[in-house]
């Protein structure tokens, strides 16, 4: 469900160095980045690819966080060391090892991630150097936030950053913090991309993974650019417990931090969707009156997933029968005469279905003003089921010219 209570919430600066404690540095060199984020001692939980294929360094850091323990994120942009054998966890235990021995850190409280081209061996000379640059170069600031973001990059147009401090609902204080990445090969079946998440709360191994996971599916697993699912999608929360205050009630998770991490990663997630490989304009989608939650979710996917529909935005074409077609399919319960239809901007709305009946036809007033609409670069699309009382929200882009320019010539 979209956050829009914001109540208790003040969004804040420096990214992920807006948490007491953390530390962060990143380079770049070319095509080649390295990023590195010092939060020591933590408490973490990590959401990874549900891909079969999966990356080396996914291996590597699930077995990292299985005890709940961490304190260095290290991750390289520029190559996904995934399909790369027993080369590919070699390099990983040797970036692993080198931070460990810099930083007096044990190998086991430090988690890996990677991002670029597949298939292909990491050219350790070039990373190791990057990595020396990073790890000797930490920062408590909003530059060693941004740094880190920008170096994780690789289609990114911008760096993806964000932090909030939440009042708790006994009125006391923490801060969370979070960069990420990426712009293609996003249909996240966990948590996508890169993302490292931050907090100085006190909160315990199982309540940090309860709090991650329901975040990560209101968020990144509500986002949609091209359809593909990569092999190296990894999201972890950190918390340090330097703010001394617990966000636990009766050993349950104070609602105000839940939402308070959930509104970052969706904030970040659309960050992600608005930078789409090519993308123009940017897509709301919410799906209600669905029997159950997982139903609306399905629809939503459906509909954001849907080339023939992202296509027809790209086109400036309000073929609202590409959203009643991607609803269909979406494996859920459905009754086609109960749907109603909707398309708005930020300053116009109008009905394109209602209760079965089509409106937005021919030369129709209605079809004329989602003509308009849909030329906007935010446009909000509401699809009521009307057979029950559950609902979703996720975000997509569209499909243009510029997204197969981009992966056509990726590796070339």
């Amino acid at each position: 469900m979209k956050i829009t209570d914001l109540n208790n919430i003040k969004i804040i600066s420096d990214g992920i160095c807006a948490v007491n404690g953390v530390k962060a540095a990143g380079f770049k060199e070319d095509k080649y980045g390295f990023a590195a984020i010092l939060n020591e001692n933590s408490i973490a939980s990590g959401v990874f690819t549900s891909n079969k294929v999966k990356a080396a360094p996914v291996y590597f850091s699930k077995k990292a966080i299985e005890d709940g323990n961490l304190s260095l994120i290290i991750a390289n942009s520029g190559n996904a060391n995934c399909f790369t054998g027993k080369q590919g966890m070699e390099d990983c235990k040797s970036m692993v090892d080198f931070a460990a021995s810099k930083l007096n850190i044990s190998p086991n409280d430090i988690a890996i991630a990677s991002t670029g081209v597949i298939g292909r061996h990491l050219p350790m000379d070039i990373i190791l150097n990057l990595e020396e640059k990073a790890i000797s170069n930490f920062r408590c600031s909003a530059d060693g936030s941004n740094n880190a973001a920008k170096a994780i990059m690789t289609t990114d147009t911008f760096p993806k950053e964000f932090a909030v401090e939440v009042t708790l609902t006994n009125g006391k204080k923490v801060n969370i913090g979070g960069i990420t990445k990426g712009t293609g090969m996003i249909a996240p079946n966990m948590g996508t991309m890169l993302s490292f998440l931050m907090t100085d709360a006190i909160i315990n191994k199982e309540s940090i993974e309860q709090a991650l996971k329901i975040a990560v599916n209101d968020s990144y697993n509500m986002i949609v650019v091209d359809g593909d699912e990569s092999t190296n999608d990894t999201t972890i929360l950190m918390a340090n417990g330097k703010s001394d205050v617990s966000v636990l009630i009766n050993n349950e998770i104070d609602p105000n931090f839940q939402k308070a991490l959930t509104y970052l990663c969706q904030e970040l997630a659309q960050m992600m969707v608005r930078d789409g490989e090519g993308a123009s304009k940017f897509l709301e989608v919410t799906v209600k009156g669905a029997k159950t939650e997982n139903d609306a979710r399905n629809a939503v996917r459906a509909i954001i997933s849907s080339s023939l529909f992202k296509a027809a935005v790209f086109g400036g074409d309000p073929n609202w029968g590409r959203i009643a077609m991607a609803v269909g399919y979406a494996g859920i319960d459905i009754v086609p005469d109960k749907m109603s239809i909707s398309m708005a901007s930020d300053e116009e709305f109008i009905d394109l279905v209602k209760d079965g009946e089509p409106l937005a036809i021919d030369n129709s007033d209605n079809l004329k003003i989602a003509e308009k609409i849909i030329d906007n670069k935010n446009i909000l699309i509401i699809v009521d089921l009307n057979i029950g009382d559950s609902l979703a929200t996720g975000w997509g882009c569209d499909l243009t010219y510029d997204y197969v320019k981009i992966n056509a010539e990726y590796t070339t």
